[in-house]
């Protein structure tokens, strides 16, 4: 599937770079560990330098995630509220959980956003939330950045180290990231199970 994103990347360069961490970050199957890892071997080969293929990186990493955060900023708390009324169970939320939610991303919303980064499939669902809750514009962009620029960093280096054995950076993220998911699905599933709500 990502065997053309190689060739994509020789073909394209830092444009390419940027472009495939905005999709990636869109449609996350595009696997972020691969690109940022077969730019460091680029950056090993002496096609890249590094800080302009994080720099371009974390960028594209902003786009995706900023559009994320637009159609969150476009749903409205009130509806949400009411959907959870609804539908609770599916969720395992109730209304004081959302109020909760919003407090944190009202006061600490730039470290959950932050963190975030560093979690396959959360790194991109939680700008939905974020815009939903109306964190600011810039408080998100900040988060965003300084977290996939550290991110993106630790990928490049990988890549760099380990030159043309890149794909084992995907053979040790990809249980790990798949380890992650299974745990969050088994935490999903006991809490439906056993959920109940709070009241309001």
């Amino acid at each position: 599937m990502s065997d053309w994103i190689p060739d994509f990347i020789e073909q394209g360069g830092y444009l390419a770079i940027a472009l495939l961490m905005a999709v990636e970050n869109i449609f996350p199957p595009i696997p972020s560990e691969l690109i940022m890892g077969l730019a460091g071997v680029g950056v090993g080969q002496s096609s890249f330098f590094a800080p302009l293929v994080v720099l371009v990186g974390s960028l594209g990493s902003l786009a995706g995630n900023y559009f994320w955060f637009m159609i969150g900023r476009r749903w409205d708390e009130d509806d949400l509220r009411n959907f959870v009324r609804r539908h609770g169970r599916w969720l395992t939320l109730d209304v004081r959980s959302v109020n909760r939610i919003d407090g944190v991303f009202d006061n600490h919303g730039e470290w959950v956003v932050f963190f975030a980064r560093f979690i396959p499939n959360i790194r991109t669902l939680i700008s939905v939330p974020a815009g939903l809750f109306g964190m600011s514009h810039m408080r998100f962009i900040l988060a965003t950045l300084a977290g996939a620029s550290v991110w993106n960093s630790a990928l490049v280096f990988a890549g760099y180290q380990l030159q043309q054995n890149v794909d084992e950076i995907e053979k040790y993220v990809g249980p790990v990231s798949l380890a992650i998911i299974i745990i969050a699905v088994i935490i999903y599933i006991w809490r439906m199970i056993f959920w109940r709500p709070e009241g309001e």
